[in-house]
């Protein structure tokens, strides 16, 4: 971290700085896509990228914002599990494109897009099939506008949005056969919600993937990243909300913690007690930012068989870009001084809303306060929360066989999965997802199903006899 206290320059000349920034950084920090430079504007069709020598070539053009653009890949990515259609996600980006793109324009279409689908459709009476799936792929579209809903005009309606894409997973999973087992393990004051997928009801014992998400995921992407692929395979599928995440945030309003083996300790507690689970082929797959909690985890929960970190993380806080990081002082008064008085007044409201929506799984205050459309007032705590999530010192007490995943033109950690590979003393693989294949981008946004291949291919070899 670069101390700027001693050589700080005048107000002027930081404010500018910063303002430019955050311009670049926005997107970065919204979505963890590479900035591009261009200003949002209206494209009325999706087109490839034709910049070979720009930083991400081959990828889709849907919105030319990149933080947009990352969030829309990650919809229509989904379509090939399911938790997405390409002609509703298409559609629905010609209509943002169309009405100019805009956080309001973006929340508005994908929420109209989610309660439509949990209508019934036109002309016909779904059975109970169709309610399924268009279920999911509401969950997917109430995702999508969650995201931004704090950059539009109504950033109060979070909870609100955050309960009817609950909904729609809930609905899906009651749907499913066999359903998913849902339960909430003790975590704390806050039980932890799980949903537990099999394969089916025969009594036996089966491996089972632990699904950790990241800061900003919600369950419809585990169904994308790893339940459908776990099923078709014969594994029990866990999905859960942790501290920071889902219900836990939005509603209790629990934030994120350092200690993740507290969290998956507990899991691994009631997975034991099951009949149909294989207490010695449990893996943990952690996802964007869950690649460092999952390993810290693995670190301290030696039951685990395996881990996987999609893409490996060492140190969330450098996902962050230098001129942010700055802001933070070894004094929470200067650091707020500076937060408060030389940044705050000259962030453009876009990317306000984009500081706001990644500050909040680690604050309840600032959580709160962007929901009434203020920015927050202490940079310093929440700031200390995300350095706390270095895991550095503690990955080399990881013993069980374990995946790194990178990416090509990753955006949020590039070169932090090669030095957590690196740093691992267990049995070991690297696997570097790239362009030639469009799985490149962090996650793999245009690629889910080449992700959920290597992921699966490597655990089913690991776990021999699963």
């Amino acid at each position: 971290m670069s101390d700027v206290s001693g050589d700080r320059a005048s107000p002027p000349t930081r404010r500018t700085a910063l303002a430019g920034l955050v311009g670049g950084a926005g997107a970065v920090l919204a979505a963890g896509c590479t900035p591009t430079g261009a200003a949002p504007g209206a494209r009325a069709t999706a087109t490839a990228s034709p910049s070979a020598g720009g930083p991400t070539p081959g990828v889709m053009t849907l919105f030319d914002d990149p933080g947009f653009n990352f969030n829309g890949l990650m919809a229509l990515g989904g379509s090939g599990q399911r938790a997405g259609e390409v002609g509703e996600v298409l559609t629905a980006v010609n209509t943002i494109n169309q009405a100019g793109l805009s956080s309001q324009t973006y929340v508005q279409t994908f929420r109209k897009l989610g309660d439509q689908l949990m209508a019934a459709p036109q002309g016909s009476k779904p059975d109970d099939r169709t309610t399924r799936w268009r279920a999911l792929r509401a969950a997917q579209y109430y995702g999508q506008a969650l995201f931004f809903v704090l950059g539009s005009d109504t950033p109060g309606d979070e909870e609100q949005l955050y309960k009817a894409g609950r909904g729609a997973w809930d609905k899906f999973c009651g749907l499913c056969d066999p359903a998913p087992v849902t339960a909430n393990v003790p975590y704390g004051s806050t039980p932890l919600p799980v949903w537990f997928f099999r394969p089916g009801t025969a009594a036996r014992r089966r491996p089972t993937v632990i699904l950790t998400n990241g800061s900003d995921g919600q369950n419809v992407d585990m169904w994308t990243y790893g339940v459908q692929a776990a099923l078709d395979r014969g594994w029990n599928a866990l999905v859960y909300d942790g501290p920071g995440q889902g219900q836990l945030l939005f509603v209790n309003q629990v934030i994120f913690t350092q200690t993740w083996e507290k969290v998956v300790g507990p899991l691994v507690d009631w997975l034991t007690a099951r009949s149909d689970v294989d207490p010695d082929a449990i893996a943990l797959t952690g996802l964007s930012m869950a690649g460092d909690l999952a390993p810290r985890a693995a670190a301290f929960e030696s039951r685990l068989a395996a881990l996987v970190a999609m893409p490996g993380c060492l140190t969330p806080w450098l996902g962050f870009p230098p001129e942010v990081r700055e802001i933070l002082q070894p004094s929470k008064e200067e650091t707020n001084n500076i937060w408060n008085k030389e940044v705050v007044p000259e962030l453009p409201a876009a990317d306000a809303a984009t500081l706001k929506k990644r500050f909040e799984p680690f604050s309840v205050p600032a959580m709160l306060d962007a929901r009434q459309g203020k920015m927050f007032t202490d940079f310093y705590t929440p700031a200390r929360r995300i350095q706390a999530l270095d895991i550095t010192d503690v990955v080399g007490r990881i013993k069980m066989p374990t995946l790194v995943l990178d990416y090509q033109d990753e955006q949020f950690y590039p070169g932090q999965a090669r030095l957590m590979f690196d740093k691992l003393t267990a049995p070991k693989d690297y696997v570097k997802l790239t362009a030639a294949t469009g799985a490149q981008l962090h996650c793999s946004p245009m690629a889910p199903q080449q992700h959920c291949e290597v992921v699966f291919d490597w655990l089913d070899e690991t776990l021999p006899g699963t």
